[in-house]
């Protein structure tokens, strides 16, 4: 086998120096004579694959041996992401590389919650604020819940307000298991509560309500958070709730039920309920929009303007009507029975066919908005809009629909009708408070029936 040229030995033993050596003036180059000592200010780059092994399965005894009393481990580590690249080259070539990233022994230890290594490469002159990555430590531990190592950086001098490459302060990134723990401690040590993210320029509050973080949310509020605070987009922290992204049917009822719960909590502490951002979109309009009838009804009891309009000119009823199939599951005929009841503006009748085609499978939906007005207004061939398997399947509720097409309703429909128009301006305060059985009532509020008259 040929021997290993000079020049490449003296390359891979230089890659990593060891600890001890770093304040005894040793030089590697002259072999063990004295030289100019490595200067604290500038870290030594390491790749040395067993000080980085012992630093992610957080081999204490081992990393004791690799960094003595008087050693230090303020050092940089350079690794290799998981997964390959495509990364440009001269003359318009492309080839699949692996990227080097660097990091600190502390960030290894922080992102991993090994407390115990944390605290000796503290004790052995770890930079707390290093960032070589964009991100220091005490990013790491925020991100990954480990309250411990949150604090033994903040002890050992960690700035709790340092933005990472993205702006974001330690306070944004709180998550996981840990993420009340940690954003007591940064508060403690004097994060600032209504710290801004640089781009996006949201506070901690804004991400706790996008992220559904509820008890993260109670404490910025106690610790006196603001609860309308915009962001660059104009949106407020209860926009921000409301616009969580829809999920999977088997997740929808808990993300919903933590909408609901943070929505409570910012309106409790004062939030604007009909606050718009730039594009004029309010809370209703993006509750309605993912169907979400308990939040719909929330806002609504705050006395939000039922037919405000973004700025395309959509209202809440616009949106629950247009909004997403992902919105199915959350019972979408609810919302719409609900704005109706406040009071919202009936869709133009010309528009009833494709709100008949669209909605055709669930039938509710029909009914509803059919019952709010005198006549049935459809097209004679809007049975067309509906596949065969639809009318099987709802075959009495299509039947009594285009039977009534260009007919009389019921005495009692037109009754309710009448009524509902006269109370048209104060329908939600005045329907509950009329002297009524509780039956009459219920169909004056547009209780579904599954059949029109």
């Amino acid at each position: 086998m040929p021997r290993e040229s000079e020049s490449r030995r003296r390359s891979s033993w230089l890659t990593w120096l060891p600890p001890a050596s770093l304040h005894s003036g040793w030089d590697p180059l002259s072999r063990g004579y004295p030289a100019r000592r490595v200067p604290k200010q500038a870290p030594l780059l390491s790749r040395d694959m067993v000080l980085q092994n012992a630093l992610y399965t957080g081999n204490l005894v081992k990393l004791q041996e690799l960094f003595p009393p008087n050693s230090t481990a303020d050092l940089l580590l350079e690794s290799r992401v998981a997964e390959p690249r495509w990364s440009s080259h001269q003359r318009g070539l492309w080839s699949l590389t692996y990227e080097e990233e660097l990091t600190t022994p502390i960030h290894v230890a922080a992102s991993r919650g090994h407390e115990q290594v944390l605290q000796l490469l503290l004790s052995r002159g770890a930079q707390p604020d290093a960032a070589p990555g964009g991100r220091t430590a005490l990013h790491e531990a925020c991100i990954s819940g480990h309250a411990p190592c949150a604090r033994l950086l903040l002890v050992a001098g960690a700035d709790p307000d340092i933005p990472d490459q993205d702006g974001r302060r330690p306070l944004h990134l709180c998550q996981g298991p840990g993420a009340l723990q940690c954003a007591e401690l940064l508060l403690r040590f004097g994060a600032t509560v209504d710290g801004r993210s640089e781009e996006e320029e949201e506070t901690p509050l804004h991400v706790a309500a996008r992220g559904g973080l509820t008890e993260l949310a109670a404490l910025l509020l106690r610790k006196g958070a603001c609860p309308d605070a915009r962001d660059a987009e104009g949106r407020t922290p209860l926009l921000a709730a409301c616009s969580v992204p829809l999920l999977p049917q088997a997740e929808a009822e808990a993300a919903t039920s933590r909408c609901l719960h943070l929505c409570h909590l910012l309106l409790s502490a004062g939030a604007d309920a009909d606050a718009a951002d730039h594009d004029r979109q309010r809370p209703l309009h993006l509750a309605c929009r993912r169907g979400n009838v308990a939040v719909a009804e929330l806002l609504l009891s705050q006395g939000v303007s039922v037919n405000a309009m973004d700025y395309g000119g959509h209202t809440a009823l616009h949106w629950a009507l247009q909004g997403p199939a992902a919105a199915l599951p959350c019972s979408p005929e609810q919302v719409v029975r609900a704005l109706l009841n406040h009071g919202a503006v009936r869709i133009w009748p010309g528009a009833l066919p494709k709100v008949l085609e669209r909605w055709c499978e669930f039938p509710r939906i029909i009914e509803v908005l059919m019952n709010t007005y005198s006549l049935v207004k459809l097209p004679g061939d809007a049975v067309d809009l509906i596949p065969p398997d639809i009318l099987q399947k709802h075959g009495d509720f299509y039947s009594s629909l285009f039977t009534l097409v260009g007919r009389p309703r019921s005495l009692k429909h037109l009754s309710r009708h009448a009524l509902r128009s006269h109370l048209a301006g104060c329908l939600s305060q005045a329907l509950p408070q009329l002297p009524l059985p509780p039956c009459l009532l219920r169909y004056l509020q547009l209780d579904f029936e599954d059949v029109l008259y």
